[in-house]
């Protein structure tokens, strides 16, 4: 099995960690893994997107053309990369930012979250891409959510980790949208 993945939005909201936590996660269910971002000169409103690969097998490159999954947490981020991904494939959009999405796609799983706004409602506008990784893992199954949380503790910075408990929580609440 392998499954590529692209997370793009804008800098700022947190689409480079959502990356490196898959691939973290991969790496300690075991898989082989690659994380190869991809970003303007801005620190925060720039463009920022990632390739993530999880395989079961080494992987022969870090760079992804036809993704198997889309995490898209802006309304360019979806257009420039949704017709990329492959048939049978998920995308899932922060429908907070992203009113119209092209229906020329019936052959992909299209879930859109309203990311910033359940954010809100978790005490923290920031969480909103654990929101949709939260998703993300619950439609596509690629990495087990036990080990996004595992992960967590690796990528974030020691002074970050008393955020731990909300990033765990707004991963909970994406993946229950999509399994209730």
């Amino acid at each position: 099995m392998t499954y590529e993945i692209i997370c793009a939005g804008f800098g700022g909201q947190g689409v480079m960690l959502i990356g490196q936590l898959l691939a973290y996660g991969g790496m300690l269910e075991g898989k082989e893994v690659t994380w190869f971002p991809s970003y303007g000169p801005e620190m925060r409103g720039g463009t920022a997107n990632c390739s993530v690969v999880v395989s079961d097998q080494p992987v022969g490159s870090p760079v992804v053309a036809e993704p198997d999954g889309l995490i898209a947490l802006n309304g360019p981020s979806l257009m420039r990369f949704m017709g990329s991904v492959k048939p049978g494939g998920v995308i899932v959009y922060n429908a907070s930012l992203i009113n119209e999405v092209p229906e020329d796609r019936p052959e992909v799983r299209l879930f859109g979250i309203a990311a910033n706004e359940l954010a809100e409602k978790l005490g923290n506008d920031k969480v909103g891409n654990m929101i949709a990784l939260g998703a993300f893992l619950g439609l596509s199954k690629v990495v087990g959510l036990a080990s996004i949380e595992a992960a967590l503790k690796e990528v974030l910075p020691e002074r970050r980790h008393h955020l731990i408990p909300l990033n765990i929580s707004a991963l909970h609440k994406g993946w229950a949208l999509v399994e209730g």
